[in-house]
């Protein structure tokens, strides 16, 4: 079994592409999140390598640079490529262009890497083409730009990041800890993930978009928010919900409320409440022997088909594969973890 995690970690090498102006910041969250998740017995799940197009000291959006002592080589034998924003805007972000030796560094990522962007790091893999056609996120403040230079992106300016299998992308910094996250659960489950989040103290989930960011001409004074009935909500996922009792919960009526909760939330409220049984489903699938049927009514899916369908369609995996997947990650001897599970979804709120 330690064997299993120890060639398990080596074969998700986590490669961080950074470029002159990048943040700190971003930087170290990978890191951090990444290189905090751990097996059962304690050993590191990721390799985390940080390298630039050419090697050497690379200026940050501080007043300290960073020496960096790889190159590009080190994309090789990548499986998740994360690439940074950058404070030095490039013809990436000017004319939407990508610069040759950037070119050729995205080049050397193996088939089937996975590769995600913090920020406007999505300017990079939309010059690319990798965002061709799919969905994607960038900060509040660039999207406008974003549109003008890359129509042919689908852009969704409200979510905190995207996952559309092998392509991600997150929105302002602070998403990117969202993503790093989500990277983490889609490969080693809720209990992996949920543990780096304690271990960092951040939220394991987010609530909300980044349309709460958004400064406004004229704030609304004195203004209700749903969060009392999310709150409730979470505490009776396993009976039927309806957008009445839960507009009741803030006194609102059923439009005022649905309108308010997409606004602050960045989905609608019918929405967010499958996200929440999905994810309380795959709590009870990894940490308890519940059967089938009775997590789907723990959830408030009512049947097993239901639920089968709804992990399906969010995770692209049965309820008993999500199990075989995930119970070896969150308690010792209990079965090799497989090499991920693909996601597929658009997020918001992590």
């Amino acid at each position: 079994m330690a064997n299993m995690w120890k060639d398990r970690a080596m074969s998700t090498r986590v490669a961080v592409l950074v470029r002159d102006g990048v943040m700190p910041m971003e930087l170290g969250l990978v890191h951090q999140l990444f290189g905090s998740a751990r097996s059962p017995s304690g050993e590191p799940l990721y390799e985390v390598v940080t390298c630039a197009v050419v090697p050497g000291v690379i200026r940050t959006d501080a007043d300290f640079p960073i020496h960096v002592e790889r190159g590009p080589e080190a994309l090789d034998g990548a499986r998740t490529v994360v690439l940074p924003a950058s404070h030095e805007p490039d013809e990436t972000e000017t004319e939407g262009r990508l610069p040759s030796e950037l070119a050729a560094a995205l080049a050397r990522i193996p088939d089937g890497a996975r590769i995600a962007s913090i920020c406007t790091g999505a300017f990079v893999l939309a010059a690319a083409g990798l965002l061709d056609g799919r969905r994607a996120t960038t900060h509040w403040k660039s999207c406008d730009h974003f549109r003008r230079l890359f129509p042919q992106v689908e852009l969704e300016p409200d979510v905190l990041y995207t996952d559309d299998g092998d392509v991600l992308t997150s929105a302002g910094e602070a998403s990117g800890i969202d993503l790093c996250l989500h990277l983490i659960r889609r490969d080693y489950g809720a209990a992996v993930a949920n543990e780096v989040a304690r271990t960092t103290v951040v939220p394991p989930h987010r609530e909300g978009g980044q349309a709460q960011y958004v400064r406004r001409p004229v704030p609304e004074a004195r203004i209700s928010t749903t969060a009392r009935a999310r709150a409730w909500a979470l505490e009776h996922l396993d009976r039927p919900l309806t957008l009445r009792e839960l507009a009741a919960q803030d006194s609102l009526s059923v439009r005022t409320f649905t309108r308010r909760f997409r606004d602050e939330v960045g989905l609608s409220p019918l929405r967010w409440l499958t996200r929440q049984r999905v994810e309380r489903a795959c709590q009870l699938l990894e940490e308890t022997d519940l059967s089938i049927d009775e997590i789907a009514a723990e959830s408030g899916f009512g049947t097993a088909a239901s639920l089968r369908q709804h992990l399906q369609t969010e995770l692209g995996v049965s309820p008993s594969s999500y199990r075989a997947t995930f119970r070896g990650c969150s308690s010792a001897g209990r079965g090799e973890v497989p090499p991920g599970v693909a996601g597929g979804t658009s997020v918001s709120g992590g």
